[in-house]
């Protein structure tokens, strides 16, 4: 009963709910980088680069006709993928960038509320300053 109970303990703490939110929330935003690449980024550059589909550009390894579709080419054997490897790299660099930004905002964000900005008091006046003060307002009198 108590490993339950140390279980229990170790379940509820805050880390291990937040990390749990934080891989559901990860892996659906991935789901929507992965599309922003494979959907909106990689066809203008497929384009460029003869007008098909960039994660289908491959080298075969094993005598398959080069016009096939990866998925056709990896059935007849092996394949050097370096198009879909390409696309999945550019998944994890934009991915990454928008986490570290992400982070960053936090961070920002927690530096504020932890440390306010505080201006400081204005300095006093020079000594010599408030000599001449003191000379204006005997002359005045």
């Amino acid at each position: 009963m108590a490993m339950m109970q140390e279980f229990k303990e170790f379940a509820m703490k805050g880390n291990v709910v937040d990390l749990a939110v934080g891989v559901i929330i990860g892996g659906a935003f991935g789901k929507i980088v992965d599309s922003l690449v494979t959907d909106i980024i990689m066809p203008p550059i497929g384009k460029l680069f003869g007008g098909l589909d960039f994660a289908n550009y491959y080298i075969p390894l094993n005598g398959q006709a080069a016009n096939l579709s990866l998925v056709e080419a990896k059935k007849l054997g092996a394949v050097f993928a370096y198009g879909n490897f390409f696309t999945i790299l550019l998944n994890f660099i934009i991915l990454a960038f928008v986490i570290f930004q992400m982070v960053r905002l936090m961070n920002k964000a927690r530096n504020l509320h932890e440390h306010p900005v505080v201006t400081p008091p204005p300095a006093p006046p020079a000594e010599d300053i408030v000599l001449l003060r003191e000379i204006r307002d005997a002359l005045k009198k």
